[in-house]
C-alpha cells in the first residue's frame, strides 16, 4: 500500500477515534479540544493524499474510490454527531438542525450514487471547482463548531477573545455549507443528468 492510500485509511481511522472521544459515555479532560485535534488531522490528510498521489504519479483505483468515501465518512460522521450534540445541550450556542444534516448526506449520497452508475457505465465524472468550494465549507464549518464547543477549556483569555464572534461566525457557516451543499449537488446532477436519464 503506498503512501497516499496509508493516508487514507488512516482517515477512516482518525474518524472512528474523533467519534469515539465526542460520544465516550464517561468525561474525557479537554474532551472536545481533542476531537478538535484529531479532526484537523484527519482533514489535512484529505489535502496530502491527493497531492502526494498527484505529485508521485501514485493514482491507484483504490485512491481513486477510497479517497473520497473517506472524505465523505468523515464529514458526514461529525454533522450527524453534532445533531446529538445539539439535543443533547440545548443551550448549546451554536445550533445544528437535523434538516440541514439531512441535506448534506443526502446530497453526498446522490452523488455517490450518481458516480457509481456512471462508473458502471466505464464513465469517470471529475469533481467540480463547486464542489471543492462545499467541501471547503464543511471542514470550515465543523472546525469552527468544535472551536466554540472547545473553546471553555482554554484559557480565560482566548474564551474571551471568542465569545463575541465564533458562535456566530460557525452559525453562519452552517448555513453557508447547506447553500453550497444543495446547490452544487443540484447543479452537478443537471449537468450529468444524461447518466442516468438513459436508464429511465
Amino acid at each position: 500500500m503506498n503512501l497516499p492510500n496509508k493516508l487514507t485509511v488512516s482517515r477512516f481511522v482518525l474518524t472512528a477515534f474523533f467519534l469515539a472521544v465526542l460520544f465516550w459515555p464517561t468525561e474525557i479532560p479537554y474532551r472536545n479540544t481533542i476531537a478538535l485535534f484529531l479532526f484537523a488531522i484527519a482533514s489535512f490528510t484529505d489535502f496530502l493524499d491527493g497531492k502526494i498521489a498527484r505529485a508521485r504519479g501514485l493514482i491507484t483505483n483504490f485512491g481513486i474510490l477510497m479517497d473520497p468515501l473517506a472524505d465523505k465518512i468523515l464529514t458526514c460522521s461529525a454533522f450527524i454527531a453534532f445533531v446529538e450534540s445539539s439535543h443533547l445541550h440545548p443551550d448549546a450556542p451554536v445550533k445544528v438542525g437535523a434538516w440541514m444534516v439531512v441535506i448534506i448526506v443526502g446530497r453526498e449520497l446522490a452523488i455517490t450514487g450518481l458516480r457509481l452508475l456512471a462508473a458502471s457505465k466505464n464513465v469517470v465524472l471529475a469533481a467540480e471547482n463547486f464542489g471543492k468550494h462545499k467541501t471547503i465549507s464543511q471542514i470550515i464549518a465543523i472546525i469552527s463548531f468544535l472551536v466554540v464547543a472547545a473553546s471553555p477549556e482554554w484559557p480565560v483569555a482566548l474564551q474571551n477573545v471568542l465569545h463575541d464572534w465564533a458562535p456566530q461566525f460557525a452559525q453562519i457557516m452552517f448555513w453557508v455549507t447547506v447553500i453550497l451543499t444543495a446547490a452544487s449537488g443540484g447543479l452537478y446532477l443537471w449537468r450529468n443528468r444524461q447518466i442516468y436519464l438513459s436508464d429511465v
